[in-house]
């Protein structure tokens, strides 16, 4: 038989075959989804919680990129995702539909979600509801005239006496006292927390009712931990409030650090009614952002926090009156006893 014959008859059955597997395999395209429809359904009650629901022809998964950052992949399109982040916020979600082979479609929607934050729980107090001396556990003191008025010149000499200091019915009670002690003219009470309770950060509120009297100088305050080492003020300095006879009613919030410190301090004041007859709320918001310092809810100072100034590491407190000194001034010589009361103090994280 002749070979040329032979080469076309070859060549048809390659064709045939060729055509055949052609028409077996699937039309790139046909499964790639389509009529992509999501909706959003958004909490009002500040959880962040946002229902969201996908469908689309020929899908079967979804892609959910949130517009924080975060995404997460699920086989039908329904998911309830939280956002965390507290405030009024605005996302762009985009929705991805994904078929079998890897065909994809995406649409993109915009979100407004309001997240209220957890309130902060308690973290640390002393509700001072014991009647006697302070907590041992909590608290110790410092003793004596801390070499010539603790740096500000004070006239009083710093015990830990009954007579100085004590709580009763429900409240601490520190009592300056005109009284010959110890070489000092004036007997008072300085508790300290250092190596008993230290902290980074939180909430701090204080209820107190601040002495009268020209010369008294109630303060509750903190100061850095690593003092020993650092010094100050390098060691940082908070004053949650402080008070002097000499100006009833005006209240000091203030931060001591490197070149703000003394008479240069970064600080502000505020005018109160009754703050020596009545109780107040003096408190702090203390993050890595800032310190905001308030008194009955009503912030009056604002430092902007940063690695640059010495408050990202622990504190102590110290709650004690002075009588005297650079910034109590004179004393009135009259003067007989004055008493700062502290119904509580509480750390909030």
């Amino acid at each position: 038989m002749n070979s040329f014959p032979k080469i076309i008859l070859t060549l048809f059955f390659i064709l045939l075959f060729l055509n055949c597997k052609k028409g077996a395999s699937p039309i790139n395209g046909t499964d790639i989804p389509a009529n992509l429809q999501v909706s959003a359904t958004v909490s009002t009650d500040g959880s962040g919680n946002v229902t969201f629901s996908a469908s689309a022809t020929n899908a079967t998964s979804f892609r959910y990129e949130f517009g924080n950052g975060a995404n997460q992949t699920v086989a039908g399109g329904d998911l309830t995702y939280k956002y965390k982040t507290a405030g009024t916020n605005s996302y762009s979600v985009v929705v991805t539909a994904y078929s079998s082979s890897g065909g994809s479609i995406s649409k993109t929607i915009q979100i407004t979600i309001t997240v209220v934050a957890a309130p902060p729980s308690l973290f640390w107090s002393d509700e001072f509801d014991i009647n006697g001396a302070p907590d041992p556990l909590k608290w110790g003191y410092d003793i004596g005239t801390g070499s010539g008025g603790w740096g500000n010149g004070e006239l009083q000499y710093y015990t830990s006496r009954p007579e100085n200091v004590l709580i009763q019915n429900g409240n601490l009670k520190i009592t300056a006292i005109k009284e010959s002690f110890s070489g000092s003219a004036y007997t008072s009470t300085r508790m300290i927390s250092k190596t008993k309770f230290e902290f980074t950060y939180g909430k701090i509120e204080v209820r107190a009712k601040l002495p009268s009297g020209l010369g008294t100088w109630p303060a509750v305050w903190m100061l850095g931990s690593n003092i020993s080492t650092a010094g100050w003020p390098s060691c940082g300095e908070l004053d949650i409030v402080e008070h002097r006879g000499s100006e009833l009613n005006k209240i000091f919030g203030t931060l001591h650090y490197p070149g703000r410190s003394g008479g240069n301090a970064d600080g502000g004041t505020k005018f109160i009614s009754n703050a020596t007859t009545e109780f107040h709320i003096y408190s702090v918001d203390w993050s890595a952002a800032s310190i905001k310092i308030y008194v009955d809810d009503e912030l009056y100072h604002t430092v902007v926090n940063s690695n640059s100034i010495p408050f990202n590491q622990n504190f102590f407190f110290i709650i004690n009156l002075a009588i005297g000194g650079s910034f109590a001034g004179s004393v009135d010589p009259a003067f007989a006893n004055a008493t700062l009361e502290v119904d509580y103090i509480r750390v909030y994280k």
